[in-house]
């Protein structure tokens, strides 16, 4: 018998986040989650919950907890878009598709009772955060902040009734392989920038909060009107943004401005699941940091994790121009190769700049969508 429970306290939601690891015990490219990291996510704390909310559940059979999820209605998403849509997300489960199908009709229980009339997902809790269910790319342990799970849930969510909302592609870009013609031509690239009134510029990490501010503006303008966006806080960015200054190279962050004004940036970031792969269940301590540390040198990777451009400023070279000077930092720290994640499928744009630079698509996420 399948008996599905709500998370109550800080136990339950423990059990929540502990779960993974026993799923994918022996999968050599499983990389578990920063314990402390998950916990705050999760957290009603989080700024998240300031605007919208969630509940978790975990499913049961013969007292052994044998998946989970989460459902999540985003009062922001809702507002921007007019979608009366809620989603599902942190989603695992055995190979048993009645687990599965008893997670998602609590899900979509849950969603009714609040007059939803859509299900979409997998997002964690929305696209600013991980999302999209791996559909293709088994081979390979998952760069940071992306997600992994098992190749049978794309069965499971077809099985279900879900249908395909939008693929997410990521691509592998070697570093060796970035045309040296590319490479050769940033300096002309920043010559004509900047006789438009255009400079770009490594970030300022002794105002670091104001160069947050800074990049809040250029997202929320450079995305407003990509497929499923939603508008992030400035709470939820600069919490994330705290997060992410703890990892953050500087030489991997470049800020666009036209006469003063911000209009774009691109951000990679080190491939921090190298050395999170070694830690037993997330757990920094007793002996996790030491680990996290050790590990660190084994870092032969970066993850363009996002680069965005003002409407009126795209197609002028800026984002050429930001994934040149990624890749010749990259060369100069000796890193083998990148992944840019995730890009849309119909952003002609971007895929074409990827490709134009021999990246080829070496796994391919799913979100997927659902009437109730």
């Amino acid at each position: 018998m399948i008996e599905i429970k709500q998370t109550r306290d800080k136990k339950d939601l423990t059990k929540f986040i502990d779960f993974p690891h026993d799923l994918y015990n022996g999968d050599e490219n499983y990389v578990p989650e920063l314990f402390v990291a998950q916990q705050d996510l999760l957290s009603k704390k989080h700024p998240f919950f300031h605007h919208s909310e969630a509940d978790y559940f975990l499913a049961y059979m013969d007292n052994r907890i044998v998946g989970r999820i989460a459902a999540i209605k985003n009062n922001n998403y809702i507002e921007y878009t007019g979608d009366q849509a809620g989603s599902f997300g942190f989603f695992d489960v055995i190979q048993d598709y009645d687990v599965a199908k008893a997670l998602f009709d609590r899900v979509v229980e849950w969603l009714k009772e609040r007059g939803l009339t859509k299900i979409l997902g997998p997002h964690n809790y929305s696209t600013n955060e991980t999302c999209g269910a791996l559909i293709e790319g088994f081979d390979s342990p998952p760069t940071v902040m992306m997600p992994y799970n098992k190749p049978y849930y794309s069965e499971f969510l077809d099985r279900y009734g879900f249908e395909k909302d939008m693929d997410l592609l990521s691509y592998k870009i070697l570093t060796n392989d970035v045309p040296q013609k590319l490479l050769n031509m940033v300096p002309k690239i920043l010559e004509r920038l900047n006789s438009k009134g255009i400079t770009i510029r490594k970030p300022n990490m002794n105002i670091f909060d104001q160069e947050v501010d800074t990049i809040i503006k250029i997202y929320n303008a450079a995305w407003e009107k990509n497929w499923g966006f939603v508008p992030m806080t400035d709470e939820e960015f600069k919490h994330a943004a705290k997060d992410m200054k703890r990892i953050l190279d500087p030489d991997f962050l470049l800020i666009a401005e036209h006469q003063g004004q911000p209009i774009g940036f691109s951000l990679s970031i080190p491939d921090m699941n190298v050395p999170l792969k070694h830690l037993k269940k997330g757990r920094l301590l007793p002996f996790g940091i030491f680990k996290l540390l050790y590990y660190k040198k084994d870092i032969d990777r970066v993850r363009v994790v996002t680069l965005g451009i003002v409407e009126g400023y795209r197609k002028m070279g800026i984002d050429a121009y930001f994934y040149a000077k990624a890749f010749e930092e990259a060369k100069k720290k000796k890193l083998l190769f990148g992944e840019a994640s995730w890009i849309l499928e119909n952003n002609e744009i971007m895929n074409k700049a990827l490709i134009n630079i021999n990246g080829r698509v070496h796994k391919r996420h799913r979100l997927y969508k659902k009437s109730i």
